[in-house]
């Protein structure tokens, strides 16, 4: 039994076989766009031969939607170390309550700290 192409290799291969379909102002995608993406394809919509937009195959869009998670996951993980990296004493939490004890009493769970 073969081995299934692998994710990126599909990723690649829709990619690369990609449509342009023309959209007149005010409609929508045209069937054979949505076909050519379910058939593993990614289309290109466009007004006036601009790209305005794209239909990609689920995974397609699955991997892309993972791929930037990872990458706003990876942003996080590197501002997180800078602050603790950061030699400027913090601030006291009893100070941070104290500022904005007048904000925080208009929610009704939240008890003093």
């Amino acid at each position: 039994m073969a081995c299934p192409t692998p994710l990126a290799g599909r990723i690649l291969n829709a990619m690369s076989t990609a449509h342009d379909f023309e959209l007149p102002p005010h409609a929508g995608a045209p069937a054979e766009a949505v076909d050519a993406a379910a058939d593993g394809q990614v289309v290109y919509l466009t007004r006036n031969g601009e790209a305005i937009a794209a239909i990609v195959p689920t995974d397609v869009a699955t991997a892309g939607a993972g791929a930037l998670e990872a990458l706003e996951d990876a942003d996080d993980i590197r501002a997180a170390r800078a602050a603790l990296a950061d030699p400027e004493p913090s601030i006291p939490m009893a100070e941070v309550w104290a500022e904005y004890a007048d904000d925080l009493a208009a929610y009704p769970d939240t008890d003093e700290r």
